[in-house]
């Protein structure tokens, strides 16, 4: 009777330390949370506020004064629309180009029979840690005929090395068995690629989908070195240029904006026009996260 009590009482001291861990991790995740919601309610909060009170610095993370005039000037510009749309058509082509070449370069990598299979390898870990510089890049888009081109953009960016590291580490996972069985059908090198590693690869698609979907809309680096024509500007590099104050005078003239307080709820209104349709994104692949998951499920 004395060992079961004993070890009833070791029972729940176990399982208040357990609840005890599962509340500070639940206090954790709050506390991350909240450091990452409240800039972004700060920035709807001021792009939603009236100007009296952005003057005042009175705006924290609840609009005060509520109006909408910071998005109906940033709406009706066709400099703002303009780049939304041509940086949402780049994100696009970018993805399936950058996903296309991912695959390409990782499926190989797999069959242990491929010659130079080593070498290749530590080809391609080099370029991680080792990168030619900006002024070398900008003379090698020089020569190449790429400045002040859309190809810029799209090109020099096609393939991570890391995602690839990881779609190759994913088609791993897949049994040979699969292959093999393909090969004994007759099924060539690229009916393989499309009728069984694609499809078996959602979760890892999807996931690399969203890495460069994002890393694209929120890249401005190269096209502030590489691109001059103000028409190709993606939307992050205008949104760069106001905030750091290289046009935001300008800007404000032009716009009405002859005020700091109007001015900033500009600037907030055009962050937020930028940041919510990326952020849309998370929601609507996680649904392909789960089906990808069931549907490449292999058993053998």
């Amino acid at each position: 009777m004395e060992f079961g009590r004993k070890e009833g009482e070791n029972m729940k001291v176990k399982s208040n330390r357990a609840k005890f861990g599962d509340w500070m991790f639940v206090l954790l995740c709050v506390f991350v949370a909240a450091i990452c919601l409240i800039p972004m309610l700060n920035l709807l909060a001021k792009s939603l506020s009236s100007t009296n009170y952005l003057i005042r610095h009175e705006v924290y993370i609840w609009p005060k004064g509520f109006n909408l005039d910071a998005y109906m000037k940033v709406l009706a510009d066709p400099k703002y629309l303009k780049a939304f749309a041509w940086t949402a058509f780049l994100t696009v082509i970018c993805t399936i180009i950058s996903l296309t070449m991912t695959a390409l370069c990782a499926y190989p990598l797999i069959f242990p029979g491929l010659k130079g299979k080593g070498i290749i390898n530590v080809m391609i870990t080099i370029t991680m840690f080792f990168n030619a510089g900006t002024i070398p890049n900008y003379l090698l888009m020089q020569q190449l005929h790429l400045l002040d081109n859309p190809l810029v953009l799209i090109i020099p960016s096609c393939l991570s090395i890391y995602n690839m590291i990881i779609m190759r580490s994913f088609f791993y996972g897949i049994p040979d068995s699969l292959r093999e069985s393909a090969e004994i059908d007759g099924a060539s090198f690229f009916t393989i690629l499309l009728k069984i590693y694609v499809p078996l690869s959602k979760p890892v698609f999807a996931s690399l989908a969203l890495f460069y979907a994002v890393g694209r809309w929120n890249g401005y680096g190269d096209a502030l070195m590489y691109i001059k024509n103000k028409d190709l500007y993606p939307l992050q590099l205008l949104i760069y240029n106001i905030l750091n104050n290289i046009n935001s005078v300008e800007v404000a003239t032009q716009e009405g904006f002859n005020t700091p307080g109007l001015s900033e709820s500009l600037k907030s209104a055009t962050v937020m026009f930028s940041t919510v349709p990326i952020l849309l994104i998370y929601p609507w692949l996680q649904k392909y996260f789960i089906a990808g998951v069931t549907m490449g499920a292999v058993k053998e």
